[in-house]
């Protein structure tokens, strides 16, 4: 008699699973009515953020301003929620003329020792060098050299907000993962790490638009990888964002996150797969013009499954009447930005 093959490997069975899975709201499977699928799916989606923090006055202080390579910077601290505070670098392009108000880019990082530091620039050791060079990450300080106001934050667990560094130093994390720890805890308060942290982003967004040299009807939001996540969910909870460029975050949920384990607590909501695959998360932008950039050689968010989310972006899009709103940047770096299309994009957008 031949005996059954059973499966002992938890992951194995959630591979499986996401094999058989087909998300509620997948758009593949709904007719070509793009309106109706948007308002069934958008709403049930954001559900799945729990609770947003609470706003507050930011009480801003101005702690630090100079001057270099043209660019004139500004680090404040501001209030971000009733119980967390966050400090921002704003870069103004030293040619804006007094009384000029230029379009604003919030510039988010992705994971890595150096949060917003490196998307800004900050080349100050030759660690944070290299960090920038590997990725072109420092858009935050070429956007600004191309005439855009940029301003950047960290989210939990970067840089500033990083409990293992200064000012900090809780060093307690036991070497797990603070992403997944700050989900565990976000989720025991009925929250998630992307509702606080996009609460970050927009009240750091409430600030900056404050600013008299702003133009608070031209924003846009970028960001790589992680920075990508943010992006995502920062231009579909706040409607103030007009564009917006997506770095290598494009690929299916059943091969960068069950197959390949390629995601934390900080990308994740409860019930999200349920309901919705990547791209269709990114299709309810539509039909915000959107700049995806994907990298040839990326080994994070593989090309050909990005390049299968972005084919599917494209056919939402199409179905919103918005085909033009959506570029792509495919360009031969690994996980990076490729900068090719950045400044026109958002010339153009903005």
């Amino acid at each position: 008699m031949k005996l059954p093959r059973r499966n002992l490997s938890p992951q194995s069975m959630f591979v499986r699973m996401a094999d058989d899975h087909q998300p509620k709201f997948h758009y593949e499977n709904w007719t070509n009515d793009f309106e109706a699928w948007k308002a069934s799916t958008k709403p049930e989606v954001m559900k799945c953020l729990g609770v947003f923090p609470e706003t507050v006055d930011p009480n801003p202080e101005l702690k630090l301003e100079w001057e270099e390579e043209g660019i004139r910077g500004q680090r404040w601290i501001i209030d971000v929620n009733t119980k967390l505070s966050a400090t921002v670098l704003i870069f103004f392009p030293t040619d804006m003329k007094e009384g000029e108000q230029r379009p604003a880019l919030l510039c988010w990082h992705g994971h890595g020792p150096y949060g917003k530091e490196s998307v800004m620039g900050n080349r100050s050791t030759p660690e944070r060098k290299a960090d920038i060079e590997s990725t072109n990450y420092d858009y935050g300080l070429q956007m600004a050299h191309a005439g855009f106001v940029t301003y950047a934050v960290d989210w939990l667990g970067n840089a500033d907000l990083d409990d293992n560094s200064k000012p900090n130093w809780w060093g307690n994390g036991h070497n797990r993962d603070w992403c997944n720890i700050y989900y565990l805890h976000s989720t025991m308060f009925g929250m998630t790490s992307i509702s606080i942290n996009v609460g970050i982003g927009m009240a750091t967004t409430s600030f900056v638009s404050s600013l008299p040299e702003i133009d608070s009807d031209r924003l846009g939001v970028m960001g790589l990888s992680g920075g990508g996540t943010m992006t995502l969910w920062t231009a579909l909870c706040d409607d103030r964002f007009k564009a917006a460029e997506i770095i290598c975050y494009s690929d299916l949920w059943a091969t960068f996150g069950i197959r390949d384990i390629n995601y934390c607590g900080m990308q994740v909501a409860p019930g999200l797969y349920a309901l919705v695959d990547l791209p269709d998360l990114q299709g309810l932008l539509a039909p915000l013009p959107l700049l995806i950039d994907v990298g040839i050689r990326d080994m994070c968010f593989r090309v050909d499954t990005a390049i299968a989310c972005y084919h599917q972006l494209e056919n939402i899009y199409s179905a919103a009447d918005a085909t033009e709103h959506l570029e792509l940047d495919l360009h031969p770096r690994g996980h990076a930005w490729g900068g090719n299309k950045s400044p026109e994009f958002f010339r153009k957008r903005l």
